[in-house]
């Protein structure tokens, strides 16, 4: 897959292009990694590289690693699921010269057999669209951005929310331009990091102590109170999935994850397959 991720990227050419592939690989493993983008075809301007991740262990460490690598004037992500479209580069690098400094783009999510397109409704996203709403469509495999404005924070509890901190503090600066068609196919299904229920409490409370505006917008905070509900229901912790679905509700009562927190805790529906309804909607909870 990663091989696929390489091509997908490389065959986006604007200008000269340095390809990272940074993550957590050693010895062998890197070896192999290696051996997947070696069949990557590349132009006389373009480098694919791999390198072990030399920073911080976990994702945003890989991120910053192939950032400091790079000498080229913007920055983009592909994660190891997701595949860049056609034209993905070029739209952006448009919306770009009109002075901004952040790019992101709509994205298909593939889940199954089932693709379904995500779009923002809008050219632009700002800081209050993004406390409001996770926006799923500013994903990191959207992400293009001026070299040496942004890095990935690495005291991100197991990389979660990640991505979503940095689209926040890159809007916070100036609003990001949005190229609002599916430019990167997002595979959902594949990756661990969908289940891992503590990890995603952990960077919830996270995004709340760095971002104390998300408790104050009424629908952006019963979002995130509904997802710590949900969160703690699917770890079978009774009693603070009931404590948060009451938080979600006194936030905004007509916030949907609060009943299906409640349901998941009641043990009448399990978590799984709450996950498997919205995803092959296009949709995460």
């Amino acid at each position: 897959m990663v091989g696929q991720v390489a091509g997908s990227v490389a065959s986006h050419v604007v200008g000269p292009v340095m390809g990272q592939v940074a993550g957590s690989v050693v010895g062998q493993v890197a070896q192999q990694v290696a051996g997947q983008v070696a069949g990557v075809v590349v132009g006389p301007r373009q480098c694919v590289r791999v390198l072990p991740n030399v920073r911080t262990p976990g994702l945003p460490g890989a991120r910053n690693t192939g950032i400091a690598a790079c000498d080229t004037d913007l920055v983009a992500f592909c994660d190891d699921d997701d595949v860049w479209l056609p034209g993905k580069l070029t739209a952006q690098v448009r919306a770009l010269l009109d002075g901004a400094e952040f790019a992101s783009c709509g994205i298909e999510v593939e889940h199954g057999r089932r693709r379904v397109p995500r779009l923002a409704g809008t050219s632009t996203v700002t800081v209050d669209d993004l406390v409001r709403s996770r926006m799923v469509m500013v994903h990191s495999s959207t992400f293009l951005f001026e070299r040496g404005l942004f890095w990935a924070d690495e005291s991100a509890p197991a990389g979660q929310n990640e991505d979503w901190d940095l689209a926040l503090r890159a809007a916070k600066r100036r609003p990001i331009a949005h190229v609002d068609r599916p430019l990167v196919r997002v595979r959902w299904g594949g990756s661990h990091y969908v289940a891992c229920w503590a990890d995603r409490i952990a960077g919830l409370d996270w995004m709340l102590a760095r971002h104390p505006e998300l408790a104050v917008d009424p629908r952006g905070a019963a979002r995130v109170y509904g997802q710590l509900a949900f969160s703690h229901a699917a770890l079978g912790h009774r009693r603070e999935a009931v404590r948060w679905a009451l938080r979600t509700f006194a936030a905004r009562r007509g916030e949907p994850r609060a009943p299906i927190a409640l349901a998941v805790a009641a043990g009448l529906v399990s978590a799984p397959t709450v996950l498997t309804l919205l995803h092959n909607r296009g949709h995460g909870i």
